[in-house]
């Protein structure tokens, strides 16, 4: 790993690093994609029905749990445990100075148990709830660190455009390692694979890609020197760093405003992404290829997406824009509720219009966010705004995976998210985000 350094940076470095920085998305959102979004979900599920009693319900720690809700509590559980790890490694990681070496920490652990799920088969549905743990709550911490260059290597005028092109390089990635997924799960029989065996592959082989690309980022990227640094041994100075975040971020009411609002509306997102498996397999009685399919739609329109809606940016400003994305989401699960079974036509109509929302909407809230930063906190931060991008949405699946429980219907359950997108679109709509910039010490855009 390269030395903290502060040495003048030329337009050519600039761009460089930049280029380094959206190939973080490009590896871990393969992970996102084909793991959290297509195969684990069913296939984690399946492994738990299996395993279950007459009365359909497994006993984790001898906990009565319906082998449905398994992956949902999973997920949820993953996030709290980021919650814990998150703004700690944010406060070392601004103290330091060093964020580099704690991003290929927290990515190869995430890759690591990725890999690892080849090996969930027969009755493992404990081993892949265990490292479904651990790999989203390694991709949390992860995503702490790379968001927090965002302030780093791009100006107030270049965000929206680069973080667009962030999400546009791990949707292009997702989208292209779905095709190979496709091609090996609908044609397991010609490669001599049992069903289970392809689908181990495609979630392995996540992991593989997650670490291989990582290398990009991590040669490109370099650390910045800080006035103050974490003396070595030292653990409780993450936490007193810690608590003095928390108490800075008080002193900024307008960016807590807008974190609580892309909470709320997030955690929407988040369920969406982690439960559309669920519901097009179990609900509306849909193959696996025909989901691969649907994901892969989303992955290609989110490309388009995410750059179009930062060229709406330009012309409309990121808050008006992911204001009518909300809009659009909260259609969206009205649409997915009534959806019939078995049309994979209309299924794939409504992951178009996901794929259209979802990048931009993401892209937008992170270079929002990136201007309400105050300078040498970026990682402490983006701490806490990954904790609402995923370590604080726990609450989502919570919700889908009682709903499911409690009443044996998946639609009950999506219908429920709506409330999530209405609630954020108003209290998004109260923050006056050029108040919030000019609060942050920042220069405030000519449209924000």
């Amino acid at each position: 790993m390269d030395r903290a350094d502060d040495r003048p940076v030329s337009t050519a470095d600039r761009r460089r690093e930049q280029r380094g920085w959206y190939f973080y998305d490009f590896a871990c959102s393969v992970y996102s994609t084909s793991v959290l979004t297509v195969f684990l979900g069913p296939y984690l599920t399946s492994i738990a029905k299996s395993a279950a009693d007459p009365d359909g319900f497994v006993h984790p720690l001898g906990v009565p749990v319906r082998a449905g809700s398994l992956f949902a509590y999973a997920v949820s559980a993953s996030v709290i445990l980021a919650v814990v790890l998150m703004p700690i490694v944010g406060a070392a990681a601004d103290r330091s100075g060093r964020k580099k070496p704690l991003l290929a920490a927290a990515a190869y652990t995430g890759a690591t148990a990725t890999a690892g799920m080849f090996f969930l088969d027969g009755h493992r549905y404990l081993l892949g709830a265990a490292l479904l743990i651990v790999a989203n709550a390694s991709l949390s911490v992860s995503m702490v660190l790379y968001n927090a260059y965002l302030p780093q290597i791009a100006g107030p005028e270049e965000r929206d455009r680069v973080s667009s092109r962030g999400w546009a390089f791990g949707y292009t990635s997702g989208a292209g390692v779905l095709v190979l997924n496709l091609i090996l799960y609908s044609g397991h029989d010609g490669f001599g694979l049992s069903e289970s065996t392809a689908v181990r592959i495609c979630l392995a082989s996540a992991g593989v890609w997650w670490g291989a690309f990582t290398l990009v980022p991590l040669r490109r990227l370099r650390d910045r020197e800080v006035a103050a640094s974490v003396p070595e041994g030292r653990v409780g100075a993450g936490w007193r760093q810690l608590v003095s975040t928390l108490r800075d971020m008080r002193a900024r009411p307008l960016t807590l405003a807008f974190l609580l609002a892309y909470l709320i509306y997030n955690d929407g997102v988040q369920t969406v992404i982690s439960q559309a498996s669920i519901y097009g397999s179990e609900e509306l009685g849909l193959d696996q290829n025909t989901l691969i399919v649907a994901v892969l739609l989303v992955q290609v329109l989110a490309v388009a997406g995410a750059l179009g809606m930062g060229r709406l940016a330009r012309t409309y400003g990121a808050k008006r824009t992911i204001l009518g994305s909300l809009a659009v989401w909260a259609v969206i699960l009205g649409v997915g509720f009534f959806l019939p079974a078995r049309q994979p036509v209309l299924f794939f109509v409504l992951a178009g219009a996901i794929g259209t929302v979802l990048g931009g909407s993401q892209a937008l809230s992170r270079s929002l966010f990136s201007h309400m930063v105050p300078s040498g906190k970026e990682a402490e931060y983006f701490s806490a705004y990954e904790m609402s991008d995923r370590g604080l949405s726990w609450l989502g699946p919570l919700v889908f995976g009682l709903a499911y429980q409690l009443t044996g219907s998946y639609r009950d359950a999506i219908i429920s998210l709506v409330v999530f997108f209405a609630v954020g679109f108003v209290l998004l709509a109260r923050v006056p985000v050029r108040a919030a910039v000019a609060a942050a010490g920042n220069p405030v855009p000519a449209r924000i």
